[in-house]
């Protein structure tokens, strides 16, 4: 890994090193460390407009492909001369024959495994990598709701559908919330801190304090239980972030486990490297079902940090 330029001084608040410490241990300096460094460059291969095979092909004489081991479309990229790293100016990607998405982005979906006569929702979709993913994965068949809840999002999530040629998508602007019908499969990919993307954002540690975890997890009790209360028995939700707060994950899944009697986790068997779920975190302890979750460092796969869970409703 290859550490961003001007970050060997950066500040890290002391009530962030305490928590991290505790959730990490001994793995606290890693977790700094690939937080601080460049992340590879990844891309998800569209296969609505093109095989993998094809595209390979037409990247393969200047670009290096290699697979990403979760999702067979998945590469992570690279230039063989080392001269680029501008993968959003290739012509392919103009012409949504792929799309530019950070590797551990790509496992909600691939968990969900929506089929092609699901009625899915992607709950907090802008802007758009796994809603188009879902649509690749569903062959533009059945029906898939992409909502947001802020109109400003709606241009990159509705560009990036168009770009791709996603058609079985109807586009919703709403606070989730409100959500009434029932669904099939339902994907949260909630708001949260986003301590897992620090290395996308070095702001995330200028702006992190407990407060604001609080009050974000408050919103994501909310969107878990109407998501749950929309799912059809029998159906399916995964529900993941990309921060590594137990209090926005572990806790989350503690509080619809102790609510509903018919959900159920289900352990996520994917070729990738993680660390245990958080069992107990400031006092609290949680359900032993969190075991069954997906927490993924940064560490881990080189990759930013990720938290899923598979959810089934039994009836």
């Amino acid at each position: 890994m290859t550490r961003i330029p001007g970050t060997e001084n950066i500040e890290i608040k002391e009530k962030f090193e305490d928590r991290y410490r505790a959730l990490s241990g001994k793995d606290y300096k890693k977790f700094i460390e690939a937080s601080l460094s460049f992340m590879r460059k990844s891309i998800r291969v569209n296969t609505l407009k093109i095989t993998v095979d094809e595209l390979k092909k037409r990247l393969e004489n200047e670009w290096e492909l290699t697979q990403i081991p979760w999702c067979r479309e998945g590469f992570f990229i690279e230039h063989r001369a080392g001269e680029r790293r501008d993968i959003g100016n290739l012509i392919e990607h103009n012409l949504g024959y792929f799309y530019v998405q950070e590797a551990a982005s790509m496992i909600p979906p691939v968990v969900l495994e929506a089929k092609p006569d699901d009625v899915v929702l992607d709950m907090c979709s802008s802007p758009g990598s796994k809603t188009t993913q879902l649509a690749a994965m569903m062959q533009n068949k059945g029906v898939l709701v992409s909502n947001d809840s802020d109109y400003k999002r709606m241009t990159p999530l509705s560009l990036n559908i168009q770009r791709t040629g996603a058609t079985n998508t109807l586009v919703t602007l709403m606070e989730g919330r409100f959500f009434k019908m029932p669904f099939d499969k339902i994907l949260l990919d909630a708001p949260c801190s986003g301590t897992g993307t620090i290395r996308k954002s070095l702001k995330t540690l200028k702006m992190w304090n407990p407060n604001m975890v609080k009050r974000i997890a408050g919103t994501q009790r909310q969107l878990i239980d109407v998501a749950f209360s929309c799912l059809k028995p029998g159906g399916v939700m995964t529900y993941s972030t990309c921060t590594l707060e137990p209090e926005e994950n572990e806790a989350i899944i503690d509080f619809l486990l102790n609510k509903y009697e018919n959900a159920k986790l289900e352990k996520i068997n994917l070729n990738i490297k993680h660390g245990p779920a958080i069992t107990e975190f400031n006092g609290q302890k949680y359900s032993k079902e969190v075991e069954k979750c997906l927490r993924i460092w940064p560490q881990d796969n080189d990759t930013c940090g990720f938290f899923v869970t598979k959810i089934l409703k039994i009836r």
